[in-house]
This record gives structure tokens, C-alpha cells and sequence, in this order.
């Protein structure tokens, strides 16, 4: 617990350390899939193992948000029309969020689903020179076609805005708010004049976070390994 301005805090888990490790590893993989993506060249073969690594953390997410720690959960994330509908409604009394608000539910779920299109897409993508989604062969030239033109194009272009916003609310919260989303993602902690539900953050969780992101990796290799296997 600590004191602030006369209140007695009290220090909530609630992100655990698979959830954060997600969150950074993730980050640091769309990071470097812009840049291995601008390079080119012999840097595609990083970026197609950017590439999987992102699909394999979606994957350990989706696993994650059954079983993870307990704001982790998908049922805590608050985005149903009426709950952003009054947060964003100016009259509205204001409600404290412990996991993700209204707003920052929407988000996750708008990039974890971009993120994962643009995967999917780079699977079936071919730049007609010299790389290859390992599943271009299973689908039409019209359906590479067109996902070669939305990975490159629309899917990089609207991945990148969503980042920026997502990025800029950080910012707008730290700034107006005075509430430093980041370093709750860094400690896993936020500070709570009432008590609530604290995310399981033990050893134990974390070998069943270990045991999930080895599921997700197998997956997705066999996937890949898919194409190159005689249909």
C-alpha cells in the first residue's frame, strides 16, 4: 500500500508477467516488420520471421484471454456499444477502469485483429521477384493478387495509423490525466483506493503461459511448413 494526498493506495496486479511480455515482445516484433519490410532484400527473411512471430503471439493472446490473469480475460474487456457509448458521452460520470477502458478494449481488439489480417495476408503474398508466402500455392493467382496489394498497401497504411492513435491516447492519458498507462504495463501495478481482484502472477501461471506460446509456435509452424508438404 502507499499514501497519496492522504489516501491509502492500495498496489493491484493487473497485468501479469506473460501479459507484459506479450505486449513488449509484440511491439518489438511490429517494429522491426516495418523496417526488415522497407529494406528489403536479404531482410525478408527477417521479416517473414517477424511475421511469424506475430501470428504466433495473436495466437498465445486468444489462448491467453481464456486462461490468463484475471484482467487479461476477455470478459473483462468493456467494449459494448453502451459501455463506450457513455464513456465517451461528456455528462457521463466518470468511471475508473482497472484493466482496459471502453476506448482502449476497441483498440486492442481493432489492432490484434488488423495484426492478424496482415499476417494471414502475408502468408498468401508474393512480390513476383523473389519472396513468397509459404501458402501462396494453396490459393488462386487473383486471391495472391489481391492479398499482396492489401498487405503492402492498406493493411500496412491502417496497422500504422492505429499505432500512432494508440500511442497519442498514451500520451493524451499521461498528459490530461495524469495516469501513466505505461508504467503499468512495465510493473504490472496500479494503485487503487479500493480493493479488487488481483491477476495470478506466480510461477505456476507461468508455466502455463510457457506451455501456451509453445502451442501457438507449433501451430504456426506446421502452417508454414504446410506448403512446402505435397498436397
Amino acid at each position: 500500500t502507499s499514501t497519496v494526498e492522504g489516501l491509502c493506495m492500495i498496489q493491484i496486479r493487473v497485468w501479469d508477467w506473460p501479459t507484459r511480455l506479450f505486449h513488449w515482445t509484440l511491439a518489438a516484433l511490429i517494429i522491426a516488420l516495418v523496417i526488415t519490410g522497407n529494406v528489403g532484400g536479404n531482410a525478408m527473411v527477417w521479416h517473414f520471421r517477424c511475421g511469424y512471430g506475430v501470428l504466433s503471439l495473436l495466437i498465445f493472446r486468444i489462448i491467453w484471454g481464456f486462461c490468463g490473469g484475471h484482467w487479461s480475460l476477455w470478459r473483462h474487456l468493456a467494449f459494448t456499444p453502451a459501455l463506450v457509448w457513455q464513456y465517451l458521452r461528456p455528462s457521463a460520470p466518470r468511471t475508473n477502469f482497472l484493466g482496459h477502458n471502453p476506448l482502449g478494449s476497441l483498440s486492442i481488439i481493432a489492432i490484434l485483429g488488423l495484426l492478424g489480417l496482415q499476417v494471414s495476408t502475408g502468408l498468401f503474398s508474393d512480390d513476383e521477384i523473389a519472396n513468397s508466402g509459404p501458402l501462396v500455392r494453396f490459393v488462386s493467382e487473383s486471391t495472391v493478387s489481391l492479398a499482396t496489394r492489401w498487405h503492402k498497401g492498406y493493411g500496412k497504411t491502417i496497422i500504422l495509423v492505429l499505432v500512432a492513435i494508440h500511442l497519442l491516447a498514451i500520451l493524451w492519458y499521461l498528459i490530461k490525466k495524469k495516469e501513466n498507462l505505461t508504467r503499468a504495463m512495465l510493473t504490472g501495478d496500479k494503485s487503487v483506493e479500493t480493493p479488487a481482484p488481483s491477476s495470478k502472477d506466480s510461477p505456476t501461471h507461468w508455466l502455463l503461459a510457457l506451455v501456451c506460446i509453445l502451442i501457438s509456435a507449433g501451430l504456426v509452424f506446421a502452417l508454414i511448413n504446410l506448403g512446402a508438404s505435397p498436397i
